[in-house]
């Protein structure tokens, strides 16, 4: 997969976005800590979101409900090369943790000139 970013506006569950994910192969599972840190379950290795490897960033919709505010990353890991993803709340509903790391994966993919997240 390319570094792509897809906005979710037709229904599409957090959940069905996960099994999409999984069935593409990212069956692993990252986290987000501390300074934008995004820490990897498969090595138990943290470092910054800067330095993952971002293949698709997907935000799901939250007009109804704002735990609905999810995105969800498809990710590598730049040390032991699992993949798998991230599930993100953005909006009023996010951690400090889980804004950082959006903002810095957001950031990136500007930089980089994929296409801007939504």
């Amino acid at each position: 997969m390319s570094s792509t970013s897809e906005y979710a506006a037709d229904g599409t569950t957090l959940v069905e976005v996960i099994r999409n994910f999984e069935a593409d192969g990212y069956t692993g599972q990252f986290g987000a800590a501390d300074e934008g840190t995004v820490v990897c379950f498969s090595c138990h290795t943290g470092y910054p979101a800067e330095e993952v490897h971002l293949d698709v960033l997907r935000r799901t919709e939250g007009a109804s409900d704002p735990d609905d505010m999810v995105a969800v990353a498809a990710l590598r890991c730049a040390h032991c090369g699992a993949k798998g993803t991230v599930a993100l709340k953005y909006g009023p509903e996010a951690t400090v943790e889980e804004d950082e790391v959006l903002t810095r994966l957001d950031d990136r993919q500007r930089r980089s000139g994929g296409p801007e997240a939504t």
